[in-house]
């Protein structure tokens, strides 16, 4: 559904001759996704005629939501996906820390409706909550900001 670039994980391609070199910067350090994602660049880069194609994968800056590309928000939320709100730049210094969940107006992807319940925290992927539109009903996905 959608492609690293429009994840914004794709952070920087440089092509010499016939070799290329790609930076992508995971949606967590934790990605259990790094070694398909790494896999993958290569075999599609070598299949398009790169002799050699070396992956780099960098943590800093972190991966931010504010990287998912228009396109990306507009198939996530074609697919039943809320796609996340932006955050703008990140501060530096002390984090705050807040006991409660922002609230947040997050609108069905179904219908439009601004009338949406939080029924878990967490989705099928600790970067979703699951939440419900009380005007259609229907349960869908909301991408986190992060």
């Amino acid at each position: 559904m959608l492609t690293l670039d429009d994840l914004g994980v794709v952070r920087e391609v440089e092509v010499t001759g016939e070799a290329v070199t790609v930076t992508i910067t995971p949606t967590y350090s934790g990605c259990p996704a790094v070694e398909v994602m790494r896999d993958d660049l290569r075999a599609a880069l070598g299949a398009a005629g790169f002799a050699r194609v070396e992956v780099r994968i960098v943590f800093a800056p972190p991966w931010s939501t504010d990287w998912i590309s228009e396109e990306g928000r507009r198939k996530l939320a074609e697919h039943g996906i809320a796609p996340p709100d932006r955050v703008g730049p990140s501060r530096t210094g002390p984090v705050p820390l807040t006991l409660t969940a922002p609230a947040a107006t997050v609108r069905c992807p179904r219908c439009g409706s601004p009338a949406t319940e939080e029924l878990s925290r967490f989705g099928p992927t600790a970067c979703t909550a699951l939440r419900r539109c009380t005007g259609c009903r229907e349960p869908f996905e909301h991408m986190k900001e992060l």
